[in-house]
């Protein structure tokens, strides 16, 4: 996941702190059996999580032309096996691949995952970080978690569909991609952008959500993610004449920047619900004190009900995801100690609640800064903004029917990511995208984007199950 501390070390820590639990013990469970598909399985997640494919060293390309064989040697005609790399970009190839439909009148399924993997560095992890490690109940490395995890079960599970011989009513198309933890060359949106229709679906599973365990490795809540934010930065900016720091003069560059950003500061942006942070604030009232959960049944009947949303809005997360946020994150100016600042300049990072435009925002920017002098611009491109997708019965029934199978009474949390993944880009062109794992995890974060990565080994065989079944739920067939 990119520019976030990904649902694992963000959101499911949060929820740790509102429900009475510890942060994971990562206790172990005894030694079980591995059936003979899960030794096939691990076999596939080992070779991925060992292709190096960091943006400095590694090789998304080779990567995905591996997990492309695999396929071909499965009985997919190369035909629908494709390795995509864009030109200027030779290690940054993605796989896309389908299991073609019996009913051309249903629209395809997408299942869509990131291959390319955050930097590591090998003096400063315990292990190896490109080499697969089983110990004490978990995989150690990087990707095993973020996200060749769910990479791997995509491949897998193509492979044992069509070893089945099941005959899906509609297509399942498949696409993993480099690029969503750099910014040099995004994958997904090169797809979306330039080969549609490798990619085009109804409705695309990608990740975003997992679960939480508790200290004793028990699971508590299953999240469903459906949305995101939308990463921007704001570069404001305040240029004046300058001169001699003995002889001041009215308007100075720091002080009119240092002005705006306090109004900046002081701005809190309206708050809204979409079907996500609603279902998630319901949820939530029967795992929270009593007075939490009073402010969240009070919020849910009225948002702008003004004592509720103080509570709620003391969590940062809570606030996070109930309204769009702007913060100053960099400043420089100046160019002397003893010269009056000739230009002084700031960062603002926003994260926008989805279907809110980029340009509204920028808008509310220039409004409180309150100061002709002060230039607001966008600081790179603008991302791609939609509205959340629905969370419908024909979302969330499959998936509600898989959870009670393998972890009953556990509930389903809907979810709006703070962060960002690249159901951005898919949401945004038209294909409503559900970030669904069940790849249990505890609320540390378990390593991701950081030290000795690691996932429960039992969570990634028990998801493969779940996604397994839920891609047969979604798909149809004989």
């Amino acid at each position: 996941m990119k520019r976030s501390m990904g649902m694992m070390a963000g959101a499911l820590a949060a929820l740790a702190q509102m429900t009475p639990l510890a942060a994971s013990a990562q206790v172990a469970e005894p030694p079980k059996t591995v059936r003979p598909d899960q030794l096939a399985f691990r076999d596939l997640y080992k070779a991925l999580v060992e292709t190096n494919t960091t943006l400095s060293a590694g090789s998304c390309t080779a990567a995905a032309e591996a997990m492309g064989a695999r396929l071909r040697a499965a009985g997919y005609p190369a035909e629908d096996v494709k390795v995509v790399v864009a030109d200027g970009h030779p290690k940054e190839g993605s796989l896309t691949a389908v299991l073609k439909g019996t009913d051309p009148k249903s629209k395809p399924m997408l299942l869509l995952a990131h291959i390319d993997v955050v930097e590591a560095n090998r003096a400063d992890w315990t292990r190896d970080p490109f080499k697969l490690v089983e110990e004490n109940g978990y995989f150690f490395g990087r990707g095993t978690s973020d996200d060749k995890a769910q990479a791997a079960i995509w491949v897998d599970s193509l492979v044992r569909l069509k070893k089945e011989g099941f005959k899906p009513r509609r297509d399942i198309k498949m696409a993993l991609t480099c690029g969503e933890e750099s910014e040099a060359y995004n994958g997904i949106e090169d797809l979306v952008k330039n080969h549609r229709p490798l990619v085009d679906a109804e409705f695309a599973l990608n990740e975003g959500a997992n679960g939480l365990l508790d200290e004793h490795d028990k699971p508590v809540v299953l999240e469903v993610q459906a949305g995101e934010k939308v990463y921007q930065d704001f570069t404001l900016t305040v240029t004046n004449p300058g001169g001699h720091s003995s002889r001041p003069t009215p308007t100075n560059a720091i002080y009119q920047l240092s002005a705006a950003l306090t109004r900046i500061g002081a701005y809190a942006f309206p708050p809204r619900f979409n079907d996500a942070t609603r279902g998630y604030f319901t949820q939530m009232q029967a795992r929270v004190p009593a007075a939490q959960a009073a402010a969240m049944k009070a919020l849910i009947a009225d948002i702008n009900d003004p004592a509720a949303l103080k509570t709620v809005t003391a969590d940062p997360m809570w606030n996070s995801v109930l309204r769009t946020t702007c913060v100053a994150t960099m400043v420089k100016a100046g160019h002397a100690p003893n010269a009056l600042p000739q230009r002084a300049e700031a960062n603002v990072n926003c994260r926008i609640l989805p279907g809110e435009p980029i340009e509204s925002v920028r808008a509310k920017l220039v409004e409180l800064a309150a100061d002709p002098a002060v230039a607001v611009t966008l600081a790179h491109e603008a991302k791609p903004a939609s509205p959340p997708p629905p969370l419908t019965p024909m979302i969330m029934g499959p998936i509600q029917k898989e959870a009670a199978k393998l972890w009953p009474g556990v509930p389903i949390v809907p979810i709006l990511l703070t962060g960002a993944t690249d159901g951005v880009h898919t949401n945004a062109a038209g294909i409503p995208t559900y970030g669904v794992s069940g790849l249990f995890g505890g609320s540390d974060g378990d390593g991701i984007h950081g030290l000795n990565e690691r996932i429960r080994v039992k969570s990634l065989y028990d998801g493969r199950d779940f996604l397994y079944a839920l891609i047969k739920d979604y798909a149809g067939g004989k």
